[in-house]
């Protein structure tokens, strides 16, 4: 295409203004790569990827959707740019750092979210599936890296055994070093050598506070000074060992960091072409869903692209997205612009009033065949496009003191180019044509490079005042006239484009809106020739009868929607007497089973009331039960047939249904079905999530809803319950520390409605265990405590059983 046809059409500020809607630093990447296109092939199937995101988020947009599932919100937003990442997989023997690893992993778990919520879609979302489908599995590589790496770039004490023990060892180290240093402040508090009688760390080792004449009196090793020089930061002797201990610790530490994350990265680099897949696929998705959100936005279509041998250039009510959206900012409202143009009518002549609209609506036709033709959506009500093999534009004064060119040498010299670029698939637009010169010249002139045009067979857009081009656009076949409204009233534009008659200038009525004396409004109006001042005339009254017949095919578009809309509210009659004979139908019946359930009842139990002949009772009334229930099948059957040969749906695990959840004794409401097969429901006031397998069974009915508490009165939740497991881990805590937690954990736990955890406390000494023991004796929510079986941790856990509230 045209660079400077698009710069005219400010194609750049338009990739911009979609480019507010797309989630990652991938995605923007992709939408620079946007340019227009001739390829049918792909921008059609481009629309329909952007068209099925459209759909998708409609959806998503409704309360239930899909046979009562609401499509997943894919998340695009904040996705880091793993591109370098990726790259440095392809060299073996480069670690990646915790950062890069955890950029990949929140990449990969993004890619499998989408993946798990597009690919099963393939019947109402082909391509979307189709694109999703190229996302690897990578849920068990996430399994083996996934947590190890903590969101400050940190490795998680549980990346490996070795890691947690040098840990552990690394802060009973700690304690024993500061244990040490206290004996020492305390052994010398009265000697007055001790600056202050606190323990800090110097070049990674303990040390104490000390005067500098200390030096020569406390054994030890100095390691530096305060800025005043009054302090000195010294390391006893004897501790010396423990601090060197500490420091082959933590080079140990750093050793165990690097081969974890070396295998990290080994284990990734197994799948460096699927990863790059993954984050490409992503960049695209996420573009194609930046495209669906602006669509929603500016309230766009997917335009159609017309046949290379039936050409047809068609919009209706289509909007200026730049000037929509500035428009949108301030409240105000676009005028569409609608027009038709095909194989046997290629060039469309407008004229009408200065500032009126002609440029825009230019504009509004050439930028949104470049949007087309780089497969983005277009805010219009319907659109259909040739594809064009260029699209040529002279917008606006192109005057240059640089180059010596007037405004006039500036219009012809680019019309020059125009008319030596142009084929006859091409787009032209052509603003003021034959202006900043001569009328009767710039008129010929006009002429003349229409008819270029128009043998070359080009469509062609082209603004005008001049009478001559007005002429031959209305005796020229393939040519249309248009003009922009005009308000004699008011003397003001209305932006709306008229197809069929060309428009007046209204110079003099515009300079009289805009306060031009009267006097040179007179002077001007006697200086016209007889045969201009007819013309105007003429131009009034054809606006005018096109006024008055647009006046009536609005009248007709009115009476033809009052006439479907009382259609439509008959049919809703019907349906509702329908519904309303099938109730009392319903009605009668289930009175007539009440009857029928009630003699045989009275009847059964009359003839068999001896205790002897219970057994006979109850087996006959498993038979009425039986009867009851085939009477209402027949029932149903005969009130709805169109649902005779459906089954009965079965009970599903929806947002808002309620259940009843293993181990809980109150019900529940689902607030959320996630990804992972987790369930986000609120028990009481309290969240949770839990594993749809915890789900023992969904109830019928709707909760109540919560009741509005009086003014001035506030309510606090109770303590939230987010634990998966349900059971609390204390190994390799101290006991008192521990205890406070268990407690706590219980105190949760009841509050939930829990009625069964698990304390992980492990074997040691029994320390532990017992400690658990002795307060679940004495908890008041506890209603029984067991060492726990061998499949659940044997001795090294308790179960325990809480009380129901």
């Amino acid at each position: 295409m045209n660079p400077e046809s698009l710069e005219l059409l400010e194609y750049e500020r338009l990739r911009s203004l979609v480019g507010r809607y797309v989630g990652s630093e991938a995605g923007r990447r992709e939408l620079g790569k946007i340019e227009p296109s001739t390829d049918r092939a792909a921008l059609e199937s481009g629309l329909s990827e952007a068209a099925e995101a459209m759909a998708w988020l409609k959806d998503a947009a409704k309360p239930k959707t899909r046979g009562g599932e609401t499509p997943p919100r894919l998340r695009f937003e904040g996705l880091p740019d793993v591109d370098a990442a990726a790259a440095k997989l392809r060299i073996d023997g480069v670690v990646l750092d915790a950062l890069e690893i955890s950029a990949i992993v929140m990449v990969l778990e993004r890619a499998t979210e989408v993946r798990l919520a597009l690919a099963p879609q393939s019947q109402f979302f082909p391509l979307l599936a189709a694109r999703a489908a190229q996302i690897g599995d990578f849920r068990p590589a996430l399994r083996h890296i996934s947590g190890k790496i903590l969101p400050d770039g940190s490795i998680s004490d549980d990346a490996s055994v070795a890691l947690r023990r040098i840990r552990r060892d690394k802060e009973r180290m700690r304690g024993d070093i500061q244990d040490s240093l206290e004996r020492f402040l305390k052994t010398h508090r009265e000697d007055g050598l001790l600056q202050e009688e606190f323990v800090t760390i110097r070049n990674e080792r303990f040390v104490v506070p000390v005067i500098p004449g200390a030096k020569k009196k406390l054994p030890g090793v100095v390691h530096g000074s305060s800025g005043s020089g009054q302090t000195l930061f010294l390391e006893p002797i004897e501790t010396i060992d423990l601090n060197n201990d500490l420091v082959r610790m933590g080079e140990e530490e750093l050793r165990e960091v690097y081969r974890i994350l070396r295998e990290m990265t080994d284990h990734l680099r197994e799948h460096r072409q699927e990863v790059r897949d993954a984050a490409e696929t992503l960049a695209a998705l996420d573009l194609i869903f930046a495209k669906a959100r602006f669509a929603q936005d500016f309230d766009c279509v997917t335009p159609r692209f017309s046949p290379d041998d039936a050409p047809r250039l068609m919009l209706k009510n289509a909007r200026h997205p730049l000037l929509q959206d500035v428009l949108k900012r301030q409240q105000k409202r676009v005028v569409p612009v609608s027009l038709e143009l095909d194989a046997s009518r290629r060039t469309l002549l407008i004229s009408g009033p200065n500032t009126g609209g002609k440029t825009v609506a230019m504009k509004t036709v050439g930028l949104m065949a470049l949007m087309a033709q780089s497969a983005l959506p277009v805010p219009a009500e319907d659109a259909e496009f040739p594809i064009y093999d260029d699209v040529l534009a002279d917008i606006g004064d192109n005057q240059s003191i640089e180059h010596s060119l007037s405004s006039f040498g500036a219009h012809v010299a680019r019309i020059k180019e125009m008319v030596e670029a142009a084929t006859s698939g091409a787009l032209v637009l052509l603003d003021e044509l034959g202006r900043a010169t001569d009328p009767e010249e710039g008129g010929a002139l006009g002429v003349a490079i229409l008819e270029e045009f128009r043998q070359h067979g080009t469509f062609t857009l082209a603004s005008t005042h001049l009478l001559a081009l007005k002429v031959y656009g209305s005796n020229t076949p393939g040519v249309v006239n248009a003009s922009m409204g005009f308000n004699e009233e008011t003397l003001e534009p209305t932006y709306v484009l008229r197809i069929g008659a060309p428009g007046k200038s209204a110079g003099l009525d515009i300079s009289k809106r805009l306060g031009l004396p009267r006097r040179l409004l007179d002077r001007a109006h006697q200086a016209m020739s007889s045969t201009e001042r007819d013309i105007a005339l003429f131009l009034n009254q054809l606006e005018a009868k096109i006024g008055e017949v647009s006046a009536e095919a609005e009248e007709l578009r009115r009476q033809k929607a009052e006439l479907e809309a009382r259609e439509q509210k008959l049919t809703k009659e019907m349906e509702q007497r329908e519904r309303a004979r099938l109730r009392e139908f319903e009605q009668t019946a289930a009175e007539a089973q009440k009857r029928f359930e009630q003699q045989a009842r009275e009847a059964i139990e009359s003839a068999l009331s001896a205790p002897e002949q219970r057994k006979q009772v109850e087996k006959v009334m498993r038979q009425v039960a039986r009867t009851k229930r085939e009477f209402q099948e027949s029932v149903e059957s005969l009130a709805h047939p169109e649902k005779a040969k459906k089954q009965a749906p079965k009970e599903e695990i929806v947002e808002g249904a309620r259940v009843r959840l293993r181990d809980v004794s109150g019900p529940a409401r689902i607030r959320k079905v996630l990804n992972n097969g987790l369930l986000e429901v609120d028990v009481g006031f309290l969240k949770m999530q839990v594993p749809v397998t915890e789900v023992t069974e969904v109830l019928k009915g709707d909760a109540p809803q919560g009741k509005i508490l009086p003014k001035g009165i506030s309510l606090t939740t109770g303590p939230r319950w987010d634990t998966l497991s349900r059971e609390v881990n204390i190994i390799g805590k101290h006991a008192e520390e521990a205890l406070e937690e268990v407690d706590r954990f219980l105190d949760s736990a009841y509050l939930a409605g829990v009625l069964r955890v698990r304390v992980v406390h492990g074997h040691g000494m029994g320390i532990l265990r017992k400690g658990v023991q002795d307060l679940c004796k004495a908890h008041p929510n506890v209603e029984k405590y067991y060492p726990a079986g061998p499949s659940e941790g044997g001795t090294g856990a308790t179960i325990v059983e809480l009380k129901e509230n």
